[in-house]
């Protein structure tokens, strides 16, 4: 348990920058607020994140039609690259290169989707799947597989492929979800 006062403290900053931020991560799910007793990370939990992947795919499928659709002719070329930065990460077994393009994968399908709601859907997801994935890769995940995955779904937007792209991501969030029960196993 940490307090907003020994948080203020410890970053060296006031207290309402704390009290906004702390806010924030709660509205996140990435903390509980317990009033006159402090701030603790959420739980991570098997059954909410299989609850949330229940929705992420649905969400997700309609951005990754979008960004086929609607991305510039800079953002396929950014996508092509991501896909051949997912292969390298993948081929290398390299998980911070691979957590490094996803999250510029996540925020660059958000981008050329050009829909604000999903976007703003997926931005709460997103960083509760990552910590979720974080939290438990190296138990349960087959990173190189997941990269190649990502990457199948970054060359199909980039070739404007809305069908291809959101048959990638399903195979992707059939994995992602095969991954979240064996975390259950270890």
């Amino acid at each position: 348990m940490l307090s907003e006062q020994q948080l203020a403290e410890r970053l060296g900053i006031g207290r309402t920058p704390i009290r906004e931020a702390l806010q924030r991560l709660a509205r996140e799910r990435l903390v509980v607020i317990l009033p006159r007793r402090g701030v603790m990370v959420s739980a991570i939990d098997v059954k909410s994140q299989l609850r949330l992947l229940e929705v992420r795919r649905e969400i997700e499928r309609l951005v990754a039609r979008g960004a086929a659709r609607r991305a510039s002719q800079a953002e396929r070329a950014r996508f092509a690259e991501l896909a051949r930065a997912f292969e390298r990460a993948a081929r290398a077994g390299d998980d911070k290169a691979f957590m490094r393009a996803d999250r510029e994968f996540n925020d660059l399908c958000l981008a050329a989707v050009r829909n604000e709601f999903a976007a703003g859907a997926m931005g709460l997801m997103n960083s509760l799947s990552r910590r979720f994935w974080f939290h438990h890769y190296k138990l349960a995940a087959d990173m190189p597989e997941t990269a190649k995955l990502h990457a199948d779904i970054a060359r199909a937007i980039a070739a404007g492929d809305a069908g291809g792209a959101a048959a990638a991501l399903d195979r992707l969030l059939d994995n992602i979800e095969a991954f979240t029960r064996a975390t259950v196993e270890v």
